[in-house]
């Protein structure tokens, strides 16, 4: 196997696993439920590592808009700040906000993206560093104002860290963490 399919298998693993672990166990009407003793929700979560991946890869990366621009509107949050739902702490407001049915047309269209792109990935490429705040800032309108934890987070990191962690490793994460909120919710399986 080489480079390339690898990475793109494993980044389209998490949406298949998505789907067959919380999806088809949790019903949509229950992804903005606080679990009990309390955390984030499936919702808040999924919407969280999509947008990283979205600002990460098409904005950080690629130097595009985020495709949040096309879906803010029809998630409910056009009212609230683009930088809601960076942050590891979910935020009330979006959770009361946010339209989950489009959540998902939202997360792939992300997923979509990134796995076109990734299928015509010029793996040397992996090696460039993007100019990710001044990129963040300009072309996605989230500045460095109150997200400065971001914007170091993200300066000097070669594409690669973008896909490993951003676009994969932060997904499984947040998916393994769903999981054990779909126990707490009542709804595994096993």
């Amino acid at each position: 196997m080489n480079l390339q399919t690898w990475i793109a298998s494993d980044h389209a693993t998490i949406a298949t696993r998505f789907e067959a672990a919380i999806a088809a166990h949790v019903p949509i009407e229950m992804w903005n439920q606080t679990p009990p003793g309390g955390g984030s929700c499936i919702a808040g979560l999924l919407f969280h590592m999509t947008l990283h991946e979205d600002l990460a890869i098409n904005t950080a990366v690629r130097n595009e808009a985020p495709i949040i621009d096309q879906h803010r509107q029809l998630l409910g949050i056009d009212h609230l700040a683009k930088s809601t739902g960076l942050s590891e702490t979910e935020d009330p407001r979006l959770i009361e906000a946010l339209n989950v049915e489009h959540l998902r047309l939202y997360v792939e269209a992300v997923t979509t993206a990134t796995a076109q792109w990734l299928s015509t990935l010029d793996t040397n490429a992996l090696d460039t560093v993007p100019d990710a705040s001044s990129r963040l800032e300009h072309t996605a309108g989230i500045g460095v104002d109150g997200l400065e934890w971001l914007h170091s987070m993200w300066a000097g990191k070669p594409t690669t860290w973008f896909v490993q962690w951003e676009a994969i490793g932060h997904r499984h994460g947040h998916l393994g963490e769903m999981v054990g909120i779909r126990g707490r919710l009542g709804r595994s399986p096993f």
